[in-house]
């Protein structure tokens, strides 16, 4: 009898210890195990983030009247890269550039008109592509002044020719602080209106 007594007291002393030690550390483990998940959760969604905001898209807001009627100010955009990735821009897509001289966290917002290696002239409000007349209807007056573009600009192999539909209070390419836009400085293409709520939806760039 007394053995059996021995062995019971050994199974019990083991049983509170376990109580007592094991099974606090091993919620200390799990516990642990929960805030590393947590931490690797919140670190793949910083990640996709900016992963996102880098090379898919971004918002922006509209400064200024320089797309007008298309745009407004304030109006807010959502700005995707991901197309101009895989390919180039195309005439009369919307796109955000920044240009090279000035404020360099200064954006614009134009429409693409000439393309590389195209020939650019404006005679009156007429605009010319490789002696030919352009066909377009996105400005919203006849153009009053076609400043650089008044005698034929040649664009290079990775240059193109943007202006803002308010053709008459727009600083574009006819501007000589601005010019041709290079390809590496235009950042994506103004994709959707996402305010004010009553315009809301996809633009139209052709």
């Amino acid at each position: 009898m007394a053995d059996n007594n021995e062995i019971s007291g050994l199974s019990k002393s083991e049983d509170e210890l376990k109580d007592r030690f094991l099974e606090p550390v091993e919620k200390q483990i799990n516990y642990g195990r929960e805030i590393i998940e947590m931490i690797t959760y919140f670190v793949v969604v910083i990640v996709c983030v900016l992963l996102i905001h880098q090379f898919v898209g971004q918002q922006i807001e509209v400064s200024g009247s320089s797309m007008e009627s298309t745009l407004h100010n304030e109006d807010h955009l959502i700005l995707e890269k991901i197309s101009y990735e895989i390919d180039k821009p195309k005439r009369y897509d919307i796109v955000v550039f920044r240009p090279y001289s000035g404020d360099k966290d200064t954006y614009y917002i134009k429409r693409v008109i000439g393309l590389p290696g195209e020939t650019i002239q404006i005679i009156g409000s007429d605009i010319y592509i490789d002696n030919r007349l352009l066909e377009e209807d996105y400005g919203n007056n006849p153009i009053a002044d076609g400043g650089i573009a008044k005698e034929p600009f040649v664009l290079g192999k990775d240059e193109y020719f943007l202006l803002g539909d308010n053709r008459n209070n727009s600083k574009d390419s006819r501007d000589l602080s601005i010019g041709a836009v290079k390809r590496k400085a235009i950042i994506g293409r103004a994709w959707v209106r996402i305010w004010p709520f009553k315009d809301f939806g996809v633009l139209k760039h052709q």
